[in-house]
């Protein structure tokens, strides 16, 4: 695992399904997560929510529409709303 006990990035999990999934090449398991990863995206791009039990669940958020001012030329501009993606983990991946 990486040296912060909150961060866990891609090369962590690849290598936590290496060492779990030893018959399986790194070149497998970097296009299964690719392909997982890739399948999230799309569902919540499609307004749909994604829930993964004991994970956690991904979702589209919106963003109001608001005004910000270029700080050089003291223009007014309005900026639309927009959609993120959020994701809020499952309790027991909190308690961990």
């Amino acid at each position: 695992m990486s040296n912060s006990k909150d961060n866990l990035n891609r090369s962590d999990i690849e290598s936590s399904l290496l060492k779990q999934f030893p018959e399986l090449s790194k070149d497998q398991i970097t296009k299964s997560i690719d392909a997982i990863i890739d399948s999230i995206v799309e569902a919540v791009a499609q307004d749909d929510k994604v829930e993964i039990r004991g994970f956690g669940t991904f979702s589209k958020k919106y963003i109001r529409p608001r005004r910000f001012v270029n700080p050089k030329t003291k223009e007014v501009s309005y900026l639309g709303e927009t959609a993120t993606m959020h994701f809020k983990p499952s309790k027991s991946l909190l308690e961990e």
